[in-house]
């Protein structure tokens, strides 16, 4: 009986991470989705420049481990806290603050569902044959290209992002290197628009995320999401040419 017992406890306990996060993703999106907004920081913007004024490295680290939490767990409010980043730190530091924080919860997450789910269904996915198995091996030959064209378009949700390459069994170090990369451009974006956060508020107003739509910010983007896809496409092109 143990030793049925054993494998069954194991299962679960690989799973467990992922059911985590997902309960708390669950809970935060109706009980945190109305306090983590940009009215929220309005509020509070002048105790928090008190503070960082008063203690840099300590906002510093409560930053970084906020938005680590957030993204980590897909709580709602992600970019309220990389706007945040720009008020607080400005554009370079701001910047490389929301790189890091958002690139540390991207890891935990992918961590956490590989462990669990995404080991399984990779193994199902190698022993497969047909469809699967395909999907498997023109994975595997263009991975690098496919992970920055996740990070790059930006109709791909952040934890699509983070939770799809580990379903399907990526290479963490590919994981990792186009997550800190591919997020580089949205992340600067959104830490712009943070620096003017304060004259924004001082209209009224609220920040306008639509920016990142606007052709001489959306272009670029798209520009490195062809060039992500050049590999690809090549390798499609040859292997057709191959066929006939």
């Amino acid at each position: 009986m143990e030793n049925v017992t054993r494998p069954e406890k194991a299962s679960a306990l690989r799973h467990a991470p992922l059911a985590i996060i997902l309960i708390v993703a669950v809970i935060g999106f109706f009980t945190l989705r109305d306090y983590l907004t940009f009215d929220t920081l309005r509020e509070n913007r002048e105790a928090l420049l008190a503070f960082r004024d008063a203690n840099f490295p300590g906002i510093v680290a409560v930053f970084i481990t906020l938005y680590f939490v957030i993204v980590a767990f897909s709580l709602p409010g992600a970019a309220v806290a990389s706007v945040t980043g720009g008020f607080l730190f400005g554009l370079t530091l701001g910047t490389l603050f929301n790189v890091v924080a958002a690139s540390l919860g991207a890891v935990a997450i992918f961590l956490a569902a590989r462990w669990g789910l995404g080991k399984t269904l990779a193994a199902k996915m190698e022993a497969s044959d047909g469809a699967l198995k395909k999907l498997k091996t023109g994975l595997q030959e263009n991975e690098i290209s496919v992970l920055f064209l996740l990070r790059l378009v930006p109709a791909v949700p952040f934890f699509v992002a983070n939770l799809l390459p580990a379903l399907v069994g990526v290479k963490f170090v590919n994981f990792a290197f186009t997550t800190v990369l591919g997020i580089i451009p949205g992340a600067i974006v959104f830490t712009w628009i943070g620096v003017g956060l304060g004259e924004v508020f001082d209209r009224g107003e609220s920040p306008d995320l639509s920016l990142l739509w606007e052709p001489q910010v959306i272009g670029p983007i798209l520009a490195l999401s062809a060039l992500a896809a050049l590999p690809i496409i090549i390798k499609a092109v040859r292997g057709h040419k191959e066929g006939v």
